[in-house]
């Protein structure tokens, strides 16, 4: 197995030309020609990561987000990211990442956290000419109130807290979503009808909703987390005999701590 044949399962479901321009998804330590021995799939591609896959006899990680997103001046044990690589380079593992990619494919982060909440007839929330975008919109399998939605999104999220705008005093019957930052899409969810919007990231003057409308606020990891699933069962679909797994530590690397 080679590299080359991991990116290309990975991009036959989440293609690298639909990435968003400020984006660095694709591969970004090693050579496509590299022989692949085994693959563990991450959210970040922390020091502890690139440790936990040369402890494991793995020579690739994929992950969500990219290891290196904007440009690097310097790379210096000191500063985790240039710490990740110099690590990941010293132990031959070549480095991918899945981001704006996964996030823009149906099946992705907001189409997963769609199917999580049972919802109906979702499609793309900010759809673009090729059938692709960011988000998801849908419609609850029966409305409910708006303590009750709240409640079940943190059962379903596996949450044990969110952040929310003055609950509504309707129903909630239609529902939108974006893993990870999506405040950008707070306008695009109240267009396509949506009386909740369900993202991370979201800024103080943002709770103030319109009348109809709310916000909640999951989190950034804990809306994108599940991708790692998806890209895991993706391999290990298309590599049956392959040696595939998902970090041990997953649900412990949220960077963000809750007291």
């Amino acid at each position: 197995m080679r590299v080359r044949d991991i990116t290309s399962a990975i991009e036959d479901f989440a293609p690298l030309s639909i990435q968003e321009s400020w984006d660095n998804s694709g591969l970004l330590v090693g050579s496509p020609d590299q022989e692949v021995h085994g693959v563990l799939v991450g959210f970040d591609c922390t020091p502890e990561l690139v440790d936990e896959a040369a402890a494991a006899g793995m020579d690739m990680i994929v992950t969500h987000h990219p290891l290196i997103f904007g440009g690097l001046k310097r790379i210096s044990p000191e500063d985790p990211t240039g710490e990740a690589v110099i690590k990941a380079v010293s132990a031959g593992i070549a480095v991918y990442a899945a981001h704006t990619t996964a996030d823009k494919v149906i099946g992705g982060v907001s189409g997963t956290m769609a199917r999580r909440l049972g919802l109906k007839d979702f499609t793309v929330l900010d759809e673009e000419a090729d059938g692709v975008g960011l988000g998801a919109v849908g419609n609850l399998p029966e409305p409910m109130d708006a303590e009750a939605f709240i409640g079940f999104v943190k059962s379903r999220l596996g949450l044990s807290v969110a952040r929310c705008s003055r609950p509504l005093d309707i129903l909630v019957e239609r529902v939108a979503m974006c893993g990870g930052s999506g405040s950008s899409l707070i306008g695009k969810a109240m267009e396509a009808g949506a009386q909740a919007y369900i993202c991370g990231d979201i800024s103080y003057h943002h709770f103030f909703t319109p009348k109809g409308f709310m916000v909640i606020d999951i989190g950034h990891f804990e809306g994108e987390v599940e991708i790692c699933d998806v890209l895991f069962s993706l391999l290990r679909k298309k590599f049956p005999t392959f040696a595939v797994r998902t970090s041990e530590k997953l649900r412990a690397s949220n960077p963000v701590f809750y007291y």
